[in-house]
């Protein structure tokens, strides 16, 4: 029997590569996480600018508690089962009236990851996420066609580090992910999405697991860290990463500055530039 998910929600995620929404906390836990968060940004802003919004629970405790948090990890059992690492995270934060987007892309593309099918990402809103914030968007049961073609365009105002971008997407079954805070999405590896721009007064701010897996997936380009999770891992796979002592602890952040590093070479492996994210 699952832990949380309905027998309904999983054959969902399955049909159509994703599921939302799924509440995880109450609004007002929510804003505590993100009052924690932006209390974070006034007193280290330079742990937040480029990369460093990627693999803040390595750095941060209150985001590894996120990573860690049972409700989330039992609705992630009852999708890829009980044996679970997480791969990284990252924080994906539109600031208000910003022209910053998505393009339509699939995570697996450049993220090394080997097979692709046996995890899943986790959007958890720690602010409205809405048509006007600019959610995401997905394409449902894309995920069924494999990876397609993508483009690197590195436009400007693209939030992907490459600006990879799938041409020629049909857009007609679009279906946007509205979340309220303390509500999460979860979407496979290679469902085709993307997100609008910051068109309120608000800032959108979505915490982002990417991703969960299963021990048996590899990274095929450069050997990197993952933390164990839940269950057991028998392969080895991913070199382990201890969970954060604190916040901003400077044994920590070299951590995550490393980890960061490896990302990049993994993330921009054949690219024709780099940018400082």
């Amino acid at each position: 029997m699952p832990n949380v998910l309905t027998q309904d929600q999983i054959e969902t995620y399955k049909r159509d590569g994703f599921l939302s929404p799924v509440t995880v906390m109450s609004p007002e836990e929510a804003g505590e996480f993100r009052k924690a968060l932006e209390d974070a940004e006034a007193k280290w802003p330079e742990a937040f600018e480029g990369a460093g919004r990627n693999n803040s629970h390595l750095n941060l405790k209150f985001m590894d508690e996120l990573v860690h948090d049972t409700r989330i990890v039992d609705a992630v059992e009852d999708l890829i089962g009980p044996n679970l690492l997480a791969y990284g995270t990252v924080l994906f934060i539109k600031e208000p009236n910003t022209p910053g987007f998505v393009s339509w892309h699939q995570d697996a593309t450049y993220m090394g990851l080997t097979p692709y099918t046996e995890a899943t990402t986790v959007w958890l809103a720690l602010s409205e996420s809405n048509r006007e914030t600019g959610c995401m968007r997905m394409v449902p049961g894309s995920h069924k066609d494999g990876i397609r073609s993508h483009v690197d365009t590195f436009a400007e105002t693209n939030i992907l580090t490459r600006g990879q971008d799938i041409q020629n997407v049909d857009e007609s079954g679009i279906v946007d992910l509205e979340l309220v805070p303390g509500q999460m999405s979860f979407h496979h590896m290679a469902v085709i999405h993307g997100s609008q721009p910051n068109l309120s007064d608000k800032r959108r701010i979505g915490f982002v697991i990417q991703c969960y897996m299963k021990p048996e997936v590899s990274q095929k380009i450069k050997p990197v860290y993952a933390q164990h999770v839940r269950g057991d891992d028998p392969y080895g796979n991913f070199l382990a990463t201890p969970r954060a002592s604190g916040n901003m602890v400077p044994e920590d952040v070299a951590r995550r500055d490393h980890c960061n590093e490896i990302w990049s070479d993994i993330l921009y492996h054949g690219a024709e530039k780099r940018r400082d994210y």
